[in-house]
């Protein structure tokens, strides 16, 4: 499947601010001192591992995320460079299992 622009650059944009909100959510949930994410005893409440929890699935989602959208720049960066397959008029990469064609060809 092949994105598009706008889609790719969207993405790599919410992986990015996944990344600049969910660390910053984490550092202020670590010096919260409203007594909610510790004790008095300066212990981890469950409130602190619920949120703590919650910051780092959606870290790991926008890390996922926004590598989707990179490899998408990435590609349409690749193809602006190397030609577009439509202007070249033949693949600008090979595809997983294309070398049995390639092989054929200069067999055939």
């Amino acid at each position: 499947m092949k994105l598009s622009r706008p889609v790719s650059w969207f993405l790599l944009a919410f992986g990015v601010w996944s990344w600049f909100i969910w660390i910053t959510f984490v550092k202020n949930l670590w010096q919260d001192g409203s007594g909610l994410a510790f004790d008095d005893a300066g212990d981890p409440t469950g409130y602190f591992w619920v949120h703590l929890l919650l910051a780092i699935t959606s870290f790991l989602l926008g890390t996922g995320v926004g590598a989707v959208g990179f490899r998408g720049v990435r590609a349409w960066r690749h193809e602006t460079r190397h030609g577009s397959r439509h202007e070249t008029g033949h693949e600008s990469r090979n595809e997983p299992g294309d070398e049995h064609v390639v092989l054929r060809q200069r067999q055939g």
